[in-house]
């Protein structure tokens, strides 16, 4: 009876950001590299399992800089009212990002690929997994992938008040900051679940939201022949893939980007990442 309730809970909230996710429409277009930019449309919900938002007086880590410099102030972006979807220009471009990390079991192996075939890649952490693994983060600058907020808790954020909301997004920019060496500059909302606070508040804190074009549902560990296909099946230009580097088994997508990447880049694609803001 209790995994029952489990998987309804799972059903409900995938379905609710579905729902979310089809509501929005093809919208603006945003530069992401010299000759790329980046177009807006609706995106269907991933992710793994909720884990429970905490309330905000837990979110506020004491800072790691001591007598540092303080915070520069976020750019602020026009809100949009629908996600970043996938990217368009010139040539056939892909951006390859995963979710929910990082994770000390499965992400080095992801950026072992990734440095193999000298891919960069954006990566959407989540903050309390950033806590014991903020070497990881280092790695990502250091490799010249980019991170983006995924929050704190990995909520779905319609189930919460803006406050609430807010606190998950800053102390994951906070903590990102400390251990990556710059603010994120993209945001993405567990299970595509998007609202207007969400819109607003990563806007003020100079965040643009990213979607997916091709989710490989990695999350429900179809086997690694699946994952592959449905990247291999998916590619086109402007595409952006959705996979995950933590929040459950995630040894079939290790397995499975050893034999994806290679057969794009074969294939003529070039992986490309969002142009950071000067």
């Amino acid at each position: 009876m209790q995994n029952d309730q489990f998987f309804t809970r799972r059903r409900m909230l995938l379905a609710g950001g579905a729902a979310l996710g089809a509501a929005a429409t093809a919208g603006a277009v945003l530069a992401s590299s010299a000759e790329d930019a980046v177009r807006t449309t609706a995106a269907p919900a991933a992710g793994a399992q909720a884990r429970p938002a905490l309330g905000p007086s837990a979110f506020r880590l004491q800072p790691l800089t001591g007598d540092g410099p303080p915070r520069a102030a976020p750019r602020k972006l026009q809100v949009r009212e629908e996600p970043i979807l996938q990217i368009s220009g010139r040539g056939r471009r892909m951006v390859l990002t995963f979710d929910d990390g990082p994770h000390p079991d499965y992400t080095p192996h992801i950026l072992d690929t990734l440095a193999k075939y000298d891919v960069r890649a954006m990566f959407f952490v989540c903050g309390e997994c950033v806590v014991a693994n903020k070497e990881l983060l280092a790695r990502m600058a250091d490799a010249g992938h980019v991170v983006g907020n995924h929050t704190w808790t990995h909520p779905q954020l319609t189930m919460l008040r803006r406050s609430e909301i807010r606190a998950e997004m800053e102390s994951t920019s906070d903590i990102i900051e400390d251990a990556y060496g710059e603010r994120p500059q993209w945001f993405r909302a567990p299970y595509g679940a998007w609202n207007r606070a969400a819109f607003q508040l990563g806007a003020e804190m100079g965040m643009e939201p990213l979607a997916w074009t091709v989710d490989t549902t990695d999350w429900e560990e179809p086997g690694t022949r699946t994952i592959v296909d449905r990247v291999e099946n998916g590619a086109a230009p402007g595409v952006v893939v959705l996979s995950h580097d933590a929040g459950g088994d995630r040894s079939q997508t290790v397995r499975a980007i050893r034999e994806w990447l290679p057969y794009l880049i074969d294939s003529g694609y070039h992986l490309t990442v969002p142009r950071r803001r000067v």
